[in-house]
C-alpha cells in the first residue's frame, strides 16, 4: 500500500521442525494503530524480532517507509526512523531519567560514541532529551535514577527514548505489561494521541486496551495471521472466537 510506513512481505521463520512465523504480510499505515493479537506461542515475539532487526527473516522481507531493511541491523533501523518498546525493560536502571533519554537522542545523532561527560554537556542532546521526557510527563525526574521510577513510569521512559529518535514508525511489545488498571488507562490514553506524531505496531495481551486503540487488529495463530480488520470485524469473527477470544469477546 502507498501509505504503508511499515510492512512485512511473506515473512517466514523457522525453528527446525517449528514454524514461528509462517508467509506473515502486514501492515502499518499513516496515523493508525495496528494491534496484533494471538495466544502464547503465537509468535507474536519472533514477528517483533524480525520487525526490529534483532532476528533475520528465513524468507521474505521488512520495509520501512518503502525500502527493504530486512537485511539492516537494530541500529540502521532505529536510525531509518523505527522507535522500538520492550515487553521487558532495556532501560539502565542505575542511569538517571535523563542519561536514559541522551543515550536514545545519541542514538539518533549518529554521533559516534564520546566521553559520557561530552554527551551529557551537549546542548542539542540534553534538548532533545528533555523535549522527550516532557512529552510522557517525565521532565520533573530528569534527575531521578531509573530504578526508583514506577513501573508505569518506566514504561512512559521508554516511549521517551524512543521519541528521542523521531521515529516514523512505534513498534511496543506489551506497553500494558504489569501496569494496573489505573496505569493502564493512563498509557492507553496516551498512545491514543501518540498515534498522530507516528503510527504504532502494537503487540498487547490487554484486550481492553487493543479495543480502545486499534484502527485494526491482525491475529496470530501458529505463526499464521487468520484474520485482519477493523475491532467489530475482529470481534464478529467466528475463527478468532474459536482460535483465540472466546464467546466473551
Amino acid at each position: 500500500m502507498s501509505d504503508a510506513v511499515l510492512a512485512t512481505r511473506n515473512l517466514s521463520k523457522r525453528f527446525g521442525a517449528l514454524t514461528a512465523t509462517d508467509d506473515v504480510s502486514i501492515d502499518l499505515r499513516r496515523g493508525e494503530i495496528h494491534a496484533v493479537i494471538g495466544p502464547n506461542g503465537a509468535g507474536k515475539s519472533t514477528l517483533i524480532a524480525q520487525i526490529s532487526g534483532a532476528l533475520r527473516p528465513d524468507s521474505g522481507r521488512v520495509e520501512l517507509r518503502g525500502r527493504d531493511v530486512t537485511g539492516d541491523s537494530t541500529q540502521a533501523r532505529a536510525r531509518g526512523g523505527l522507535g522500538r518498546t520492550f515487553q521487558i525493560s532495556a532501560l539502565a536502571m542505575e542511569d538517571t531519567v535523563l542519561e536514559n533519554a541522551l543515550l536514545g537522542a545519541l542514538g539518533r545523532s549518529g554521533r559516534p560514541w564520546r566521553f559520557w561527560r561530552a554527551v551529557t554537556a551537549d546542548r542539542e542532546l540534553r534538548d532533545r532529551a528533555m523535549a522527550a521526557l516532557e512529552r510522557v510527563g517525565l521532565a520533573d525526574h530528569a534527575g531521578t535514577r531509573t530504578a526508583i521510577l514506577s513501573h508505569g513510569q518506566r514504561r512512559q521512559l521508554e516511549v521517551a527514548v524512543a521519541l528521542t529518535l523521531a521515529p516514523r514508525a512505534f513498534l511496543m511489545d506489551e506497553p500494558m505489561a504489569g501496569l494496573g488498571a489505573e496505569g493502564s488507562k493512563t498509557l492507553t490514553t496516551f498512545l491514543d494521541g501518540l498515534r498522530t506524531e507516528a503510527p504504532i505496531l502494537l503487540v498487547e495481551h490487554d484486550m481492553d486496551a487493543v479495543f480502545a486503540l486499534a484502527d485494526r487488529i491482525s491475529v496470530l495463530v501458529y505463526g499464521r495471521v487468520i484474520a485482519t480488520g477493523t475491532v467489530d470485524e475482529i470481534r464478529r469473527s467466528q475463527a478468532v472466537r474459536d482460535a483465540y477470544l472466546g464467546d466473551g469477546a
